[in-house]
C-alpha cells in the first residue's frame, strides 16, 4: 500500500512517499530557517505564505522521487493538528483538493502521533504497548502507546515545551534560532555546574512537566549578570540548561514507566536529536534494564514521512477524514 504523507504545521513544508508504512520511498522537506532566523522564532503568518508557495512543489517532487503517479497512490494523509493554525490548512486543504480530486481516500493524522511513528520507520521490531517521550519545540509529553493508532497521555508540559525552553534560553544567550542545536554544541566544552538552575515541578501531577520557571531563571541570571558587569561563561550556562532539560526529561519518563510497567521506551520529536537527551535515556534505560528506542537524526523533525507512516496505520484502523475535515490548532492525542 502506497501513501503519500503531507506535513506543514510549523516551518517545514514537507512530503513523502511510504510503501506499507515503514519503507520510504522518498521524503522531501523545504524548511524556512533561514527566513525565520532573522526574527528569532517563526513568524506565523510567513510561514503559512511560505507554505503556500511550496506545497505543490514539494508534492511533485515526492512523487517523482518515489517513481509514483498520484494514480498509483492509494491514500492520502495529512496532519491536521495540532500546530500553527494558518500553516496546518495549508496542508488541510491541499491535501482535501488532491485527494477528491483524484477519488482517493483521506486520512487525517495527529501531529504527536506522527513523531511516535517515526521510531517505526527506523526500528522494524519496536511495536506497541510501550512508553514514549514527545519532545520538541511544541511538545513534551509521557505517551502510553496502547497501540498502532491508540494513545494515553501521561504527562504533559503545563507551559513552555522542552524545545521551546531551549530555543528561548538561547535567544537570551545570542544565540541564532534555532537555538537548541546551539546550545547542545556549546554544552560539550562546559560545566554543568557551573551556575545554579531550578527544576520546576508541578504539584500533585508527577509526571507533568514545567519549563517556563527554568527559561526565566536563564533569562534573570543574563539580565543581572550584564547589570553588574559580570560576564557569563555560554559554554557552562549551555552545559547546565542542556543537563537540567535532559534530566527532568528522562527522570520523569523513567518514573513513569517504573509506575506503569514498561520496559521499552521510545523518545520522538525534535528535541530527541540533542545528545544530551539521548545520553540520558541511554544512561538511565541501560542502568534498569530498559529496551530503548531512539529515532535516527534525520526523523526527529517535522517530515512527511512520518506523517505517511502513522497515516497507514490510521488507514488500516478505518480512520478517514471527507470535505468537512479542518485544522485544529490544539487537540490532545487523546481526544483524536
Amino acid at each position: 500500500m502506497l501513501i503519500l504523507g503531507i506535513e506543514s504545521s510549523c516551518d517545514e513544508t514537507a512530503a513523502a512517499v511510504s510503501e506499507n508504512g515503514t519503507k520510504i520511498l522518498s521524503s522531501v522537506i523545504s524548511t524556512q530557517i533561514e527566513e525565520h532566523k532573522k526574527y528569532g522564532g517563526v513568524v506565523p503568518e510567513i510561514a503559512s505564505r511560505r507554505h503556500c508557495e511550496n506545497i505543490l512543489g514539494v508534492v511533485k517532487k515526492s512523487l517523482k522521487d518515489a517513481g509514483k503517479t498520484l494514480d498509483e497512490i492509494d491514500a492520502v494523509a495529512v496532519t491536521y493538528a495540532p500546530g500553527l493554525i494558518g500553516a496546518l490548512l495549508v496542508g488541510v486543504n491541499f491535501a482535501k483538493g488532491l485527494a477528491m480530486a483524484s477519488d482517493k481516500p483521506l486520512v487525517p493524522v495527529h501531529h504527536i502521533s506522527g513523531h511516535i511513528a517515526a521510531n517505526y520507520i527506523a526500528h522494524s521490531d519496536l511495536k506497541p504497548p510501550y512508553l514514549c517521550l514527545v519532545a520538541s519545540g511544541g511538545h513534551s509529553h509521557i505517551v502510553e502507546v496502547l497501540d498502532y493508532t491508540k494513545f494515553h497521555v501521561v504527562g504533559r508540559t503545563r507551559d513552555d515545551a522542552a524545545g521551546e525552553c531551549f530555543d528561548k534560553c538561547a535567544r537570551a544567550m545570542g544565540f541564532p534560532y534555532p537555538g537548541g542545536v546551539h546550545i547542545d554544541k556549546a554544552s560539550v566544552s562546559g560545566n554543568k555546574d557551573a551556575y545554579e538552575l531550578p527544576r520546576p515541578k508541578v504539584t500533585g501531577s508527577e509526571f507533568d512537566f514545567s519549563f517556563s520557571g527554568l527559561k526565566t531563571a536563564v533569562i534573570n541570571l543574563l539580565h543581572n549578570s550584564q547589570q553588574k558587569g559580570i560576564e557569563i561563561n555560554k559554554n557552562d550556562l549551555s552545559a547546565g540548561i542542556q543537563y537540567t532539560i535532559s534530566d527532568i526529561l528522562c527522570e520523569k519518563t523513567m518514573a513513569a514507566a517504573e509506575m506503569l510497567g514498561y520496559k521499552t521506551i521510545a523518545v520522538a520529536g525534535g528535541v530527541s536529536a540533542n545528545s544530551g537527551v539521548r545520553a540520558a535515556f541511554e544512561k538511565a534505560c541501560a542502568e534498569r534494564d530498559m529496551k530503548l528506542y531512539l529515532p535516527p537524526l534525520n526523523l526527529c523533525g517535522d517530515n512527511g514521512a512520518m506523517i505517511a507512516c502513522q497515516g497507514y496505520y490510521n488507514y488500516l484502523a478505518g480512520q478517514r477524514g471527507d470535505e468537512s475535515l479542518n485544522a485544529v490548532a490544539t487537540l490532545s492525542l487523546e481526544e483524536i
